[in-house]
């Protein structure tokens, strides 16, 4: 299985008088832009997810929506409290694993610092935290369920890195 780890893309600024509700805070017309070009250039590198969970604040949401939008699998997105800040690293563990009968791809997306926390603690090192930068995503390779220290750090590309 393949676990795709995404920072949610650029969004308007925190504690932006406009949105007084954080989680109602969505992404900048530029980081969407942005953003589906950083999809359109890994998808061109066989970055499929089948099915997308992320955590129900709008940045992420719409992050997903992009991603969902810019791949030929036709993801199903599904809102998950796990991934909201502070994310419950065990039950999206259980999640991801539930899905492993009927998905070879799966992707998260989160919020820094959680998805750098999770990632690390998933290749090996629970203590230890991998930068994301805005719209990264890292993929992970399991073979089989998804454990902690269990998976393989394929790739984390940032957008800078795609030319995007």
């Amino acid at each position: 299985m393949d676990l795709y780890i995404i920072r949610h893309a650029w969004a308007g600024h925190y504690g932006d008088p406009d949105w007084p509700d954080d989680g109602q805070r969505p992404l900048t017309p530029s980081g969407c832009e942005r953003f589906a070009l950083v999809v359109e250039r890994l998808a061109e590198r066989e970055f499929c997810p089948e099915i997308i969970a992320t955590s129900p604040l709008v940045r992420c949401r719409q992050t997903a929506d992009l991603v969902a939008a810019g791949v030929s699998a036709d993801p199903r997105v599904i809102e998950l409290d796990e991934l909201l800040p502070g994310s419950d690293l065990d039950g999206l563990i259980q999640w991801t694993a539930d899905q492993q009968t009927t998905h070879d791809q799966v992707a998260w997306v989160g919020h820094t610092p959680d998805v750098g926390r999770m990632a690390a603690a998933l290749i090996g090192n629970a203590a230890g935290w991998i930068r994301f930068a805005k719209g990264a995503t890292a993929a992970i390779r399991f073979d089989g369920p998804p454990q902690l220290s269990s998976g393989e750090l394929r790739w984390l590309a940032t957008a800078k890195l795609l030319g995007c």
